[in-house]
Order: structure tokens, then C-alpha cells, then sequence
């Protein structure tokens, strides 16, 4: 699918960059549609080479020149600055957010004659995959909210959401793929442990991570229904889930809680 619009990219370091090369590599967006910025301009100016897209100079230039829509790929604890700093820049512009915690409200104070969408990414991004959430600031129009849902969709899931839910979306999905990189990390610490090589302990336990994934999004299977074809009577599965079970759902939703309300602090709630 082709994107029909001049993006601009507020930042590319892991996520932004990962963004912009996954746009171009998909054949989303073409290169020539593509302006760059970032705090360290020998870092911007070294992914618009590597993609064949334009580099500006700074924030201003990039929201100021003829791109249709600007991405702001910063951290929220510079967001609101950065947002602020463009405002006048983007008057009837759409601009997109991908920072935690900070709402549409809040973007709308910081830059009232912009049409703002918010969305929630993930890192798998970057390998055109994992999940994206995609909410709408109050002067978003309907096509604003389809291109972006597009524009994400092109690397992997994208879900229209209420801004209560990308929060949530952000808990689970954005903080994510640190949850199952821990997973892999634990379970290569244990195999080590009782005795197998390293690196035939992590390759063993990636495989069976993209292995189960694949299996589950083939969709013909619950997660918990397939627990239980891999799961035999008071065999070593069962002995091991009746251990992790109870820990491991206590700590996901512990988590997942914790994920919110570091969400909340940063929208100053």
C-alpha cells in the first residue's frame, strides 16, 4: 500500500528510525516523501542517506517546509517543548504523537491549530511487525485517523482505540516486547543453570517464542486451549506451570499496572 502524503519525522533514534525505515523499506512511502530531523544531525543525516530521504536542519524547518504530516518521535519528557516550540508551524497540519502519557488534550493546548492522532507503537516495528494503537484528538477528521491507521498497518497490526485504551495498549503491547525479551533472557539464565550451552539455550528458546506466536496467530487456537495440548497429565509441563503460573500472572498484572501509572504520571494526572 502507498502512502499519499509528505511525511516529516520528529526524531529517529530507535523507534523514529525504525519508523522511517520501515516505511521506505515496505514501499509504504516513498523515499523522496521522507524529511528527517533529529537532536544529533550527524545521526538524522546518515538514515536520510541510507533511505534517500532529506535531512533538515531543525525542528522548525522540517514542520515549516512542505511536508503534510509531522511525526514527533520524542520523549514525553521533552514532548510538550518540542510541541510547543512548532506550534505555529503546524497550524492545519496533521501531527502525529507516539509518546507515552501525553494526551490529546494536552497536544491540542500545545498546538490548537494542528490536527493531532496519537499512536502507540512497538519496536517490532522495525522488523514490520508486532502492534500499534491509533486514537484520534478531537480535531482529527475521520481520513486523518484511516491514513495513519494505514500508514502503521503497513508494519504490522494497527487497532483504532479510545485514548483510554492506547494507555492500555501502551502497558501491554508498547512495554511488550521488553516483557517476552525478559522471558527469553530468564529461561536461557535456567537453561544455563542445569546445564546447556549458552548460545543453543538462547537460539532453542527464540525459536520456540516465534514458533508459538505463529502457531497462535494462525487463529485456530486459544492461548489457553493450546496450554493445554502441550500440557500432558502430571507430566514435567504441568509441573512446571503449576510453579510459574501463579508467579507469573501476579507479576504480569503488577505490571501492567505499574506501566499505567508511570503512564499517568507523565500526562501529569
Amino acid at each position: 500500500m502507498s502512502i499519499d502524503t509528505r511525511l516529516g519525522i520528529v526524531g529517529v533514534g530507535a523507534m523514529g528510525g525504525a519508523i522511517a525505515r520501515g516505511l521506505v523499506s515496505s514501499g509504504a512511502l516513498a523515499a523522496d516523501r521522507l524529511v528527517v530531523f533529529d537532536a544529533d544531525a550527524e545521526h538524522a543525516a546518515s538514515l536520510a542517506r541510507e533511505l534517500g530521504a532529506q535531512a533538515a536542519e531543525s525542528a522548525r524547518e522540517l514542520a515549516s517546509g512542505d511536508v503534510e504530516c509531522v511525526l514527533l518521535a520524542v520523549k514525553p519528557q521533552v514532548l510538550p517543548g518540542v510541541a510547543a516550540d512548532l506550534a505555529d508551524c503546524v497550524a492545519g497540519k496533521l501531527v502525529i504523537s507516539i509518546a507515552a502519557g501525553i494526551t490529546t488534550e494536552t497536544l491540542a493546548g500545545l498546538m490548537g491549530k494542528a490536527r493531532i492522532v496519537r499512536v502507540m507503537p512497538n519496536l517490532p516495528i522495525a522488523v514490520g511487525s508486532g502492534a500499534r494503537a491509533v486514537c484520534a484528538g478531537t480535531s482529527a477528521t475521520a481520513e486523518d485517523v484511516e491514513l495513519v491507521r494505514s500508514m502503521f498497518a503497513t508494519l504490522g497490526s494497527a487497532h483504532v482505540m479510545t485514548e483510554h485504551q492506547l494507555d492500555v495498549a501502551g502497558a501491554v503491547s508498547g512495554c511488550g516486547p521488553a516483557y517476552f525479551a525478559l522471558m527469553v533472557d530468564e529461561l536461557t539464565r535456567s537453561g544455563i543453570r542445569a546445564g546447556l550451552p549458552a548460545a543453543a539455550c538462547r537460539e532453542m528458546a527464540l525459536a520456540t517464542m516465534r514458533g508459538v506466536a505463529e502457531q497462535l496467530l494462525a487463529g485456530d487456537v486459544h492461548p489457553r486451549a493450546y496450554i493445554e495440548r502441550v500440557t500432558s497429565p502430571g507430566g514435567t509441563t504441568a509441573a512446571a506451570l503449576r510453579e510459574l503460573e501463579p508467579f507469573l500472572m501476579e507479576g504480569v498484572d503488577a505490571a501492567v499496572d505499574a506501566a499505567l501509572e508511570r503512564t499517568r504520571e507523565l500526562a501529569g494526572e
